[in-house]
């Protein structure tokens, strides 16, 4: 005989087994209570009781029954709304004006903001490229705008809520300064060596300093040796750039050429031979490193106007981001934004000349205006701001008032005094430390991995 087995509950969509299982054992339960009821038994079977218990389900019932506790727990504290931060980077064609006024502020607080950054920023240096970060509140009222200017300096823009009022300051790491050295055989050529051991810089000082012994492109061939003691700056464990040179000897055809750098007791420093002559010149060979003189000094058709005016520099073709030198030791008394010269930096030097430094992409943060540079510091870097066909560096010299060619200038300039016989002691010992150090192996860095880090030998 068939019979129609039918389950107790029907089955639905959404009623789970473990449902199910519930109302058969309260199903269960209550039936026995009646039971017991009935014919007088005083308590349930241990079977029933462990059943019975089985119905008391913990927090994550998916009926949401639950079992309290009598002891009520006092939560203390806060749990803070997290703060939203945005990283991103700047965009062709965004000003400082964009990024704040997208991210919360009036026009007349940007306007308030722009007041403060005089002499910190200048709004207009704005770079495709540089990383800045917004924070707002929970509310999404701005909080803060920071920009990475450079690798060791960042500007911060605060806001206080409760005062509506604005604070801003500039971050300024410091590098740490190690001691390195490279040596080795020229293959092909001095720049292709450096090149490879990405140390660029060390480029144009090599050239300057021997700018009077040495003629780079007829004299260096292969199988010349080199020897370079110089400063690695370092921001951490990442390499940032190459400081001063030290000491460097290159020999060819028989021949050693030196270059000591030494700072006598007054703080003059310059390079000098093995025998304290001295290797400055009044002007350095040449501003930065480039590769062919674009225009010249004199009467020329204008690339952009096209009519024909006089032009008072020399034109130095060279890759934006290419080191800008000071050619003598002298004070900055310009520095910004000058119409159709782009950025440029005007120094003052002795005997009347000052020199001219025209459509800089960008300025050495270790050189403001009013201070006083070296011979060889670095001012700024190659670019092409303001009215340019292409990056190049503008320079110019003036004597007197006069513009003169700077070809001339740097060509004529006549060396300066060598070590005095007072510090002559002191220059020959530090020679012979400098020696030492460019014929220990342990100086020697040839790349940038961490082995490098490792064998540079921090200075004093």
């Amino acid at each position: 005989m068939n019979h129609d087995h039918r389950p107790l509950f029907s089955s639905r969509k959404g009623f789970s087994h473990n449902k199910k299982s519930f109302y058969i054992k309260a199903f269960t339960i209550i039936s026995l209570s009646v039971l017991g009821l009935g014919y007088g038994i005083k308590s349930i079977t241990p079977a029933a009781e462990k059943l019975y218990s089985s119905i008391f389900v913990n927090y994550d019932d998916e009926l949401g029954i639950t079992e309290e506790s009598a002891v009520v727990e006092i939560e203390q504290g806060e749990v803070p709304e997290k703060n939203s931060i945005v990283e991103n980077k700047i965009q062709r064609g965004e000003s400082l004006y964009i990024l704040l006024t997208a991210n919360g502020l009036s026009p007349a607080e940007v306007n308030e903001v722009s007041q403060q950054l005089k002499g910190k920023f200048s709004i207009k240096s704005l770079r495709p490229g540089q990383s800045y970060r917004v924070e707002k509140d929970p509310e999404n009222r701005f909080l803060s705008f920071s920009l990475q200017q450079s690798l060791i300096s960042t500007l911060h823009l605060e806001k206080n809520l409760e005062s509506g009022t604005f604070h801003v300051w500039q971050e300024i790491m410091e590098y740490d300064t190690r001691l390195a050295s490279l040596t080795g055989t020229i293959e092909s050529n001095l720049s292709l060596e450096l090149q490879k051991n990405k140390r660029y810089s060390l480029i144009g000082q090599l050239q300057n300093l021997f700018a009077s012994k040495i003629n780079f492109r007829r004299d260096i061939h292969p199988g010349t040796t080199y020897k370079i003691l110089y400063e690695e700056n370092w921001l951490g464990e990442d390499y940032a750039n190459s400081g001063n040179i030290m000491a460097a000897e290159i020999s060819f055809n028989g021949n050693t050429y030196t270059a000591y750098r030494y700072t006598d007791a007054q703080g003059k420093t310059g390079y000098y031979d093995e025998n304290g002559r001295s290797l400055n010149s009044f002007f350095l060979a040449k501003p930065c490193n480039y590769s062919r003189i674009s225009s010249s000094f004199g009467y020329r058709r204008h690339p952009i106007l096209g009519r024909k005016h006089f032009h008072g520099g020399i034109d130095l073709a060279a890759p934006t981001g290419t080191p800008v030198y000071a050619v003598a030791d002298g004070k900055i008394v310009y520095r910004g934004r000058k119409g159709a010269a782009g950025n440029m930096i005007t120094i003052n030097h002795s005997n009347g000349y000052y020199t001219k430094y025209l459509h800089l992409s960008r300025f050495s943060s270790k050189h403001p205006y009013g201070s006083k540079v070296h011979q060889g510091d670095i001012i700024g870097y190659v670019g092409s701001t303001g009215r340019s066909t292409g990056p190049h560096l503008d320079f110019r010299v003036i004597k007197n008032g006069k513009l003169q060619n700077p070809l001339t200038a740097l060509k004529s300039s006549s060396s300066t005094r060598g070590v005095s016989k007072a510090e002559m002691q002191n220059f020959m010992a530090q020679l012979s430390v400098f020696r030492a150090q460019l014929n220990e192996s342990n100086v020697l860095v040839a790349n940038l991995s961490k082995k490098s880090i490792e064998t540079s030998t921090a200075l004093n």
